[in-house]
């Protein structure tokens, strides 16, 4: 096939994607750095709501998700702050939804235009109760097309929010890109429960995902809350079935993270790794290449699944004595996340905030 040349960003072919792969309603509060999402979305999208603020948003997102049809925004640190409870309450209703995360310089309103991966910690521990949002993570505009779609159908397939996370660079840095790279993608297919007997909500299989019918339909009595509820959505305090139900929420995404785990591993014969994701994961591949020119080669690992962290990530890391996490954040969050407060021998971080990393720290520290 030809070529088509093209100037673009990320943001582009994140809304494209999602559009093709079935999402149907923007809803959204402009914020910078996700703006240009913002403004794409009204172009693409068949329905497209502005909304007051975040927190309407997300409660509107919800009613979109409830009655069968697919939502997604695009915000930053300050309107994420703002959509935290209502995120928890889509969450725990089981409504699917995409969250594309513009990461900025924090905290708080921080600096609106300067970029950053500082909202991990954050992602971790967004819910209460410690239940893992699904997080997927490009790392190029390639993942940007690809896991844009990825994160529709995984919010179809597991029946909850799923996140998007980029950054400033990723989603506004106009790239020369191949256009006849892009595949045509598939619409998502919605199943909904066809049963004749009443359908309750929670009823999940032997996968912990229930099946999913919009309220407002014929046949059947939808009932939802995010509330505390056994299988048919009625309130309870503390029963035991109430309790297996919210144990199942983190069920579902633990047990089918063989499904999304998400990753690039380039191995060497090499006793170090060079662990990366995002926008820090170009320096990294740069470094990667450098490094191997000088005769003195490295396996590289590129994350796209952050949340739940996969179990593999720690299984690929156990072969290396040493590993080198290179990430834009003060302290090295995803390495906290990955080894806690005392770490482990043999793994140090590449770190920084308020400008990109580069490939040339990377080889520094490789050369430590």
């Amino acid at each position: 096939m030809e070529k088509q040349t093209a100037f673009i960003d990320g943001s582009r072919l994140m809304i494209e994607a999602a559009v093709q792969a079935g999402a149907e309603v923007f809803v959204g509060y402009p914020i910078t750095p996700a703006n240009l999402l913002y403004a794409y979305s009204s172009r693409r999208f068949p329905i497209v709501l502005p909304a007051p603020d975040e927190i309407t948003t997300l409660q509107w997102m919800s009613g979109f998700s409830a009655a069968g049809r697919f939502p997604v925004t695009a915000t930053s640190y300050p309107g994420l702050a703002l959509m935290i409870e209502s995120i928890g309450m889509a969450f725990m209703m089981e409504l699917p939804m995409v969250i594309m995360l513009v990461q900025r310089l924090g905290p708080a309103t921080g600096t609106a235009t300067c970029g950053a991966q500082g909202d991990l910690s954050l992602l971790h521990g967004i819910n209460s109760g410690g239940q893992p949002i699904p997080t997927l993570c490009p790392s190029n505009l390639d993942d940007c097309y690809i896991l844009a779609a990825e994160s529709v159908r995984l919010a179809v397939r597991l029946r909850c929010p799923v996140f998007l996370l980029s950054s400033k660079e990723m989603v506004m840095t106009l790239q020369s890109y191949d256009l006849s790279r892009l595949e045509p993608i598939e619409r998502v297919p919605r199943e909904y429960y066809s049963g004749s007997e009443a359908y309750l909500p929670y009823a999940a299989g032997a996968d912990g995902v229930p099946p999913f019918l919009p309220v407002g339909g014929t046949g059947h009595q939808v009932r939802l809350t995010a509330s505390t509820h056994e299988r048919n959505a009625s309130l309870q305090h503390s029963t035991p079935e109430a309790l297996e139900n919210t144990r199942r929420l983190r069920f579902k995404t633990e047990h089918n993270l063989h499904d999304y785990t998400l990753y690039e591993y380039d191995k060497r014969e090499s006793d170090t790794l060079l662990f990366s994701f995002g926008i820090t994961a170009a320096a990294a591949r740069e470094a990667a290449a450098s490094l191997e020119k000088r005769g003195r080669p490295i396996s590289l690992l590129v994350a796209k699944t952050l949340f739940p962290v996969p179990t593999e990530y720690l299984r690929i890391m156990e072969g290396y004595s040493r590993v080198i996490i290179a990430e834009e954040n003060q302290g090295g969050q995803y390495r906290e996340i990955l080894f806690g407060k005392n770490g482990r021998n043999g793994v140090s971080g590449v770190n920084g905030i308020g400008r990109l990393i580069s490939p040339n720290e990377i080889e520094a520290e490789v050369d430590k």
